[in-house]
């Protein structure tokens, strides 16, 4: 542990760098950005690169980047962190591993925007002596650790959840739609295999196509999903994450499906969709966790000490190799427990969730 540090606290300011490159297909905007925190010149023995995949989905500006800034601040407060996000695009995140190689940063934290892909980019960090965290998916290459959810389990969950909340309709022959993330993201394929292991022989996958993680495309899945079953015929629909989710709850409704969706990831408007009943369920992943645990491993290999006391298992990559890993345990989130999972975790007050258009639903579920 590095909390006795208490050197003098290196003060990060954003930068913005604006980056000509098309997005590739990914989530996340046309035109990718960056930033980085810095207070002097790029480099150092104490500098921690972070590397975030897309901004569509909410959580990566609003929690991930913070609550790993603060929690590296606390464990090393003279430790400076350079931070860009590559908006959707792999292109863009392999030019911002490269600036940070030729920055100097010691050691670099990647949610790969395409697992693959980025392995050259992580054997040339490699190469270097940067020493590489893979935060959230599992990056291929040679990676000094990994920090993520047990996504398999995520994927159970996600089965489980969609089963309870089909209750008696949950049969054999019951038709469900099925909406996958993207293939270039390893978790999808964990998510995958989970929620199948949960539903075979339960029901049938009548359809089942990949969403990208983009809301937009889900929707239009859906909606080929919905004309070529028969509205009336759908009896479940799985969403690989809450955004996604978001598109395809407009898709279901101009078809009239009323069949129950989930998701993941405990988005706000998902939570706000389940306390109203146009979602059944997501998987909460606390995000405050993964980010900490990361920040620690971080730090102690920016100080060159041990991660056994946090990588406590091992994960192996697609390209192989064997990563010590943590990985954290998802939670089921439905009506019933909001209150004890993100409202008690602290990462939405009743409030939020409860806004005017909201406001009678919550008072139904006992949310106030």
């Amino acid at each position: 542990m590095n909390s006795t540090l208490r050197r003098t606290v290196v003060v990060t300011t954003a930068v913005s760098i604006a980056l000509g490159l098309a997005a590739c297909g990914k989530a996340g905007s046309s035109n990718a950005s960056s930033s980085s925190s810095s207070t002097s010149a790029a480099g150092g023995s104490q500098t921690i690169g972070l590397l975030l995949p897309e901004n569509t989905t909410t959580r990566y500006e609003q929690f991930d980047k913070p609550l790993f800034e603060a929690k590296v601040k606390a464990l090393a407060p003279s430790a400076t962190i350079q931070y860009a996000n590559a908006g959707g695009s792999a292109q863009t995140q392999a030019q911002q591993v490269q600036t940070m190689i030729n920055a100097g940063v010691k050691v670099l934290v990647v949610d790969a925007q395409d697992a693959a892909q980025i392995k050259s980019s992580v054997q040339a960090a490699h190469d270097k002596g940067i020493k590489v965290v893979a935060y959230d998916r599992l990056a291929q290459g040679p990676v000094d650790a990994y920090v993520s959810f047990d996504n398999e389990k995520v994927g159970e969950l996600q089965g489980q959840g969609l089963l309870n909340a089909m209750g008696p309709a949950a049969t054999p022959s019951a038709k469900v739609v099925e909406i996958d993330g993207d293939s270039a993201d390893p978790n999808a394929a964990d998510f995958k295999k989970g929620f199948t292991t949960a539903v075979q022989g339960k029901v049938n996958i009548a359809y089942d196509a990949s969403g990208l993680w983009k809301p937009d495309v889900a929707a239009q899945k859906a909606t080929a999903a919905f004309n070529q079953l028969g509205a009336k015929n759908v009896a479940g629909v799985y969403s690989a994450n809450d955004g996604m989710a978001a598109g395809i709850v407009t898709s279901m409704k101009n078809a009239g499906v009323t069949a129950p969706i989930g998701g993941q990831d405990a988005q706000l408007d998902a939570v706000q969709r389940i306390v109203a009943g146009t979602q059944a369920y997501t998987v909460y992943k606390a995000y405050k966790p993964e980010a900490e645990a990361a920040a620690q491993l971080a730090v102690d290999l920016l100080n060159g000490q041990s991660i056994s006391s946090v990588a406590t298992v091992t994960k192996t990559s697609l390209s192989g190799n064997s990563v010590p890993s943590d990985l954290l345990t998802p939670v089921l989130l439905t009506k019933t427990n909001i209150k004890d999972t993100v409202v008690a975790d602290g990462l939405y007050q009743v409030s939020q969730i409860c806004t005017a258009d909201f406001a009678a639903a919550c008072k139904a579920a006992g949310l106030q």
